[in-house]
């Protein structure tokens, strides 16, 4: 068996910063390579060096044994390379045919071919198991169905190697295993796999081989079988972790900062009543569709409520998000990229978003530019972002992990008296997960109430002073650190599904 895709020596960089360097590395055919690293790493910059959209510093890549040197994304096609990304790359409102053959039409008599078209896509849905009508708009499909139309276009591009890149951030359990069942369909047929993700147990369960990145470095590699999860971590953040969870530092109080009482909202909510305490981190769980984010954006007045009142330090909160963050509110959104962040514009730019107001010069309230260098290169080293120039840097070329420190170091400039976090470390690899962690706990150290949303339970059993239950849009339980308690918790969350 040779090598299909081998690495000699690549390097690239950023604004002076090394994204990836001398990286020597090969992968086997028909084999599955599993990708891991700390948000930084490297993993997004070899892949897209891969895929043609970045061009190496230096080095050189081979494919099949011959020099491979793409200048795009079709040329990567050409050669037989897919990529499934995280965020996916379809049109949603196309239909799937339309989708599958949007690189080129067949043609019958000078018109478009359409039933050949939905017959050849009717056969390769069915090697995925996908029961779909090629005639269906994307738009109206699941995020796991999503994910098969495209593994449904690598398939009729006849693709030899298919990258996932962290495939199962937005899938239920149920389409993260359906999606297993694909890749193994895949493998059967002879295709190679790179499976990029932070969800290492997946990792270790998939993969024939491994190979760990660390600043832009291969600082580990070898069959899966020679790694346990501990040696995934060590090798990752070059230490070994005593735990997942930092020292708790803060003291939660008995004074309310956030107090909201009776909050109705028509197929929403109905009579949620919650309280945030001072140096208090406030864990909000629930099912999907139980209403947490809906929650979070009536509290931050993103969306309107029928009835009930919301009071910060005893104060009646009312308008917008404007008038909220005037009150003190912070809100680190589920979607940092669509919604916390401006990607083409420079991480100064972004850290100093919130609070500009305050940089107004009198008496014509001209930006003092000193002072927001000056402050958001302070924010940098404060957090600990790994970027170069940050007047220049954009943030769409900074990992995950560093982009989610960023949305937060936005709103820490305006010095906020409630952070509202939803889902704070998806997307987040376990060394910056516990930065992130470190960072909330700081913040409540300081007096700061904290309310945290988030899908997994482990994170608020290890985070939470408190854990609220919602269910349906209604508050169903609440439970104290003291307390804490698994089964019990997503009995409360299971509630009126299982009956």
């Amino acid at each position: 068996m040779g090598d299909l895709l081998a690495f000699e020596g690549l390097s690239k960089s950023w604004f002076g910063v090394p994204a990836v360097s001398d990286l020597t590395l090969a992968m086997r055919e028909n084999s599955l390579l599993g990708v891991i690293g700390q948000n930084g790493a490297g993993k997004s910059t070899l892949m897209n060096m891969i895929g043609g959209i970045v061009e190496p510093t230096s080095g050189r890549m081979r494919w099949k044994g011959a020099d491979y040197e793409p200048k795009s994304a079709a040329d990567a096609s050409e050669a037989g390379i897919a990529f499934i990304h995280q965020e996916l790359n379809l049109f949603t409102n196309l239909t799937v045919a339309e989708n599958l053959y949007i690189d080129g039409f067949p043609r019958k008599f000078g018109m478009i071919d359409w039933a050949t078209i939905n017959e050849r896509t009717r056969h390769i849905l069915g090697r995925l198991a996908l029961d779909v009508e090629p005639s269906v708009n994307v738009g109206h499909l699941s995020p796991g169905e999503r994910q098969l139309v495209e593994i449904a276009r690598a398939l009729h591009n006849e693709a030899e190697l298919v990258i996932f890149d962290e495939p199962t951030t937005s899938l239920t359990p149920r389409e993260t295993e359906r999606l297993f069942e694909t890749i193994a369909t895949l493998r059967g047929e002879g295709r190679s796999i790179v499976y990029i993700s932070h969800i290492l147990s997946d990792v270790k369960k998939l993969s024939d081989d491994v190979a760990v990145l660390r600043d832009g470095k291969l600082v580990d590699q070898g069959p899966a079988s020679d790694f346990s999860i501990a040696r995934m971590i060590r090798s990752m953040i070059g230490r070994d972790l005593g735990g997942q969870f930092p020292e708790r530092s803060n003291t939660p109080t008995t004074s309310a900062i956030l107090s909201a009482r009776s909050l109705s909202q028509p197929g929403v909510l109905q009579d949620v009543s919650i309280a945030v305490n001072r140096g208090e981190i406030l864990g909000l769980f629930g099912l999907m569709g139980a209403g947490r984010s809906e929650l979070a954006r009536v509290i931050f007045g993103l969306d309107p409520h029928e009835t009930g009142e919301i009071e910060i330090d005893g104060k009646p909160l009312a308008g917008g998000p404007r008038e909220r963050i005037a009150a003190g509110l912070a809100f680190v959104t589920e979607d940092r990229r669509a919604e916390g962040l401006m990607l083409e514009a420079p991480i100064a730019e972004n850290l100093a978003l919130v609070s500009i107001d305050r940089f107004g010069k009198k008496p014509f309230m001209l930006v003092d530019r000193e002072r927001v260098a000056e402050e958001t290169e302070a924010m940098k080293d404060n957090l600990s972002i790994k970027a170069g120039n940050i007047a220049r840097q954009p943030a769409k070329a900074l990992s995950g992990g560093n982009q989610q420190k960023v949305v937060i170091g936005k709103w820490q400039m305006q010095s906020p008296k409630l952070f509202i976090l939803d889902e704070p470390t998806r997307g987040v690899d376990v060394g910056a997960k516990y930065e992130i962690y470190t960072l909330i706990d700081r913040i409540a150290a300081t007096g700061g109430g904290i309310l945290m949303i988030s899908s997994e339970l482990e994170e608020l059993l290890g985070m939470a002073d408190r854990i609220v239950v919602m269910n349906r849009g209604e508050v169903v339980g609440e439970v104290g650190r003291d307390e804490f308690d698994r089964e019990t918790i997503l009995s409360m969350a299971f509630r009126e599904v299982i009956a």
